[in-house]
This record gives C-alpha cells, structure tokens and sequence, in this order.
C-alpha cells in the first residue's frame, strides 16, 4: 500500500540522487523542490511531494522542453488536468525498507570481483566480471539516518546470476556500519520486483512528465 511521503524523506532522497550525480543541491520551491541538474534532455527538475495546486500552475506556465515535474502521485491523477503538451513518462516506484533486507546466501561467482570506491557520503560499488567487463553496479548515498540506493544497475550479458542481489547486500554493510536501517530508492517497473524479493516496500508512486520537444 502507497503512503504520503513526507517532504523531510523527499528532499533527503533528492539530496542523495543529487550528490551521486555531483549535481547542485535541491532548494525548496513552493510545496516542493527544484534542482538545475543541466543535462541536455534533463534541465531541471521539479519535485514534489504530494500534488497541489502549484505543481498544475508549472504545468500551465512551462513550455520549454526538457524540464521535468515529478510527483509522488499516481500518474491518473494527472489524468485530463495538465495540457495535451507534456508527456507521461515511464513509471517509478518511491520504495522503502526500515529493516534488514531479507537477502539469500548467495556467493559472488568464481571469477568476479568487487571494486569500492568512496567519495564523500557517496559509495560506489562495481562487480566486475573475469574478462574485465562491468557487470553490475550501483551506488550508496547517506544523507543524515537516511540510506539511498541508486543507479542499480545490470548489463544485459549478466543478468539472472544475482549479481544485483550481491550488490545490495554489500551496499547494505556499509549503512549498518554506520547504524542507519532507514533504507530508500526509487525504482524502475523492471526493478521493483527485485527490491520486493528483497524485502522492499511501495512507498508512493513517482510520476514524471516532461515536454519532449
């Protein structure tokens, strides 16, 4: 069951996603927040807990492409209330587990290896495979008692081995270290499954829309 973010979660989330990309720090705007992430199909970002009424002024006011509005709201009710000009993007899933994850015993397969790096609050943990291509990778963000996952990624060639599985594990060590329990990401359609199995729970729904061109 989806939950009301609270905006005290939301910002330390956009901190950590933020500070994994080396990007300005969000600063508040009206119920929400705002980031000048500068990339070339992703401007900034607007970002808000729950949807009010000036997350639909934005959408009325902007006309310029590539700058994204999200909302931690289902994407029906947007539904017939913001104009024909912006564009549903796929679904993401805000996802929270306040406990250690239910994770199988699973051994890192003969010939990978492990590569940390750590910058900051900002972990980086790569798995790579015997002939030395990436396999796995994903980062690990602390932002006061709050634990954010992000970019979790497998390449196609290594998938169904549980390597992501191993990563989350190994990310996990190093919040418990640490003493923080409080763990948070947002997930891709493909990758809430994963999260589930882990123990992961839906906190609220992630919708984005963006003018394309």
């Amino acid at each position: 069951m989806a939950h009301v973010i609270s905006p005290l979660i939301l910002e330390q989330w956009l901190k950590a996603w933020c500070l994994s990309r080396k990007l300005p720090l969000p600063v508040p705007f009206k119920s929400g927040f705002k980031v000048d992430v500068g990339y070339e199909k992703q401007k900034v970002r607007y970002v808000f807990p729950q949807l009010y009424e000036d997350f639909f002024e934005l959408a009325n006011h902007i006309d310029e492409a590539w700058i994204f509005l999200k909302v931690c709201a289902q994407p029906t009710a947007l539904k017939g209330k913001i104009p024909e000009k912006w564009v549903i993007q796929p679904q993401g899933y805000m996802m929270s587990c306040f406990e250690p994850m239910k994770i199988p015993n699973i051994e890192l397969p003969e010939g990978f290896k492990l590569e940390f790096t750590i910058s900051g609050v900002v972990s980086t943990l790569k798995i790579i495979a015997p002939n030395g291509d990436l396999a796995t990778s994903g980062h690990l963000v602390l932002t006061d008692d709050l634990a954010v996952y992000d970019r979790i990624q497998t390449e196609i060639g290594y998938r169904r081995r549980g390597l992501a599985i191993l990563l989350m594990k190994e990310l996990e060590k190093i919040a418990l270290s640490k003493s923080i329990f409080k763990n948070f990401l947002v997930a891709t359609e493909e990758g809430k499954s994963l999260y589930q199995f882990l123990g992961w729970e839906l906190h609220s729904f992630y919708t984005s829309i963006v003018i394309e061109n």
